[in-house]
């Protein structure tokens, strides 16, 4: 009978449990939906009040960057905090950064950081297009900037020159102008570590990438500092200097767009390279003028500590005067260049985009652009200060 018993229930067993979760539905009422457990704390809730709007990011003109995923950046700090790190990196930066150092503060300097910038820039997007690695894949990575994604990512050329620049500055500038070692040892690992650091959170470079563009510079400082004094006194004294530094870059350009096929790359470099050549050439036409820009030597070594607003009124001015001369002469060029490379070489340009993919248009176009900009930089923007009182 036991056994009846144990063998009825085991069988009434199934039909009870199946009931049972019935009876129990039928009885339960609607549940509105819970919040996230994320958002319960008072810290998650603070996150969620810095949320930034939902974002897409930032594009090239020149590239169709499809499938772009949008992003929710939950600390505003750290987002304006690596935006700022990385355009460390951009075109914005320089055309502010290099004109400031040249026209206030030290064109001796400037000239020289701009030889080792140009250098550690060429080599880097050059070695890219050789190694050829590829972008962090999206997903997982979430990629906050789209701006350069149809390059390599292999060295990081941002975390180069934020190594490069900084500590350049620091070689260059300790002992001719007074300041603490270690407010500069501060400062250059600061720079450093912003530039590097946001190219990772940006999604655009792996650790390695960030890594390897850091030894990378410092690597390419070690052989350029000794001999940047003997470069920069070719390209004032020497009488061929202008021929020479043109023939060279340009050659250099047109064998960085045989490497690999079109990416964004091929115009930052040629857009480096005319910088670095309009640069070296306006400062031997100055040289050969008489033009001075450098300070006298019985001011050495210089000091911020005669700095009025009269001075710094005057510096912001010319910045402003300056930039604004600067972006003219790069859009006249621009209007100027593309059509008449077109018309050159024979390319329809009804589409610019695809135009300037061409190495025909683009090369030229960035080269003599950008040199015009840099000849402007160290010649003719200083000869309008003269002119106005300013200098």
């Amino acid at each position: 009978a036991a056994e009846g018993r144990t063998a009825s229930s085991t069988r009434r067993l199934p039909r009870r449990t199946n009931l049972q979760p019935r009876a129990r539905q039928g009885r339960q009422r609607p549940r509105t939906p819970r919040p996230p457990a994320a958002a319960s704390t008072p810290h998650a809730r603070g996150r969620d009040l810095q949320r930034i709007a939902a974002n897409r990011p930032r594009r090239n003109s020149l590239t169709e960057e499809d499938g772009c995923q949008e992003f929710n950046a939950r600390s505003r700090f750290l987002y304006y905090l690596f935006s700022l790190g990385t355009e460390l990196g951009n075109e914005l930066f320089y055309i502010l950064f290099f004109p400031f150092c040249i026209w206030n503060l030290d064109a001796w300097l400037g000239r020289r950081l701009i030889i080792i910038w140009v250098w550690v820039m060429y080599l880097g997007q050059c070695t890219k297009d050789v190694i050829r690695w590829p972008r962090p894949a999206s997903p997982p990575v979430v990629k906050l900037e789209v701006f350069y994604n149809s390059e390599y990512s292999m060295p990081s050329t941002h975390a180069m020159s934020g190594t490069a620049i900084p500590l350049a500055l620091l070689l260059l500038s300790y002992g001719r102008w007074q300041y603490p070692l270690m407010f500069g040892l501060i400062l250059a690992f600061c720079w450093c570590s912003l530039v590097c650091c946001s190219r990772i959170y940006m999604g655009m470079h792996s650790i390695l990438d960030v890594i390897a563009g850091f030894l990378y510079a410092i690597l390419i400082l070690i052989v350029f500092h000794p001999v940047v004094d003997l470069i920069d006194d070719f390209n004032l004294t020497y009488k061929y200097a202008p021929l020479i530094i043109i023939s060279l870059h340009l050659a250099l350009g047109i064998f960085s767009f045989t490497l690999d096929t079109w990416s964004t790359s091929r115009g930052d470099t040629a857009q480096i390279l005319g910088c670095g050549a309009g640069v070296a050439c306006g400062s031997h036409v100055n040289y050969m003028m008489g033009v001075k820009l450098d300070p006298p030597l019985d001011t050495l070594p210089l000091s911020l500590s005669s700095l009025t607003v009269t001075v710094f009124g005057k510096a912001i001015l010319r910045l402003l005067i300056g930039v604004i001369i600067l972006l003219l002469t790069k859009i006249a060029m621009k209007k100027a260049t593309i059509p008449l490379a077109c018309k050159i070489f024979r390319i329809p340009h009804d589409d610019v985009r695809k135009a300037r993919q061409r190495m025909e248009v683009e090369l030229p176009y960035r080269y003599i652009t950008y040199g015009m900009v840099g000849f402007s930089l160290m010649s003719i923007v200083p000869c309008v200060f003269h002119f106005i009182g300013l200098s």
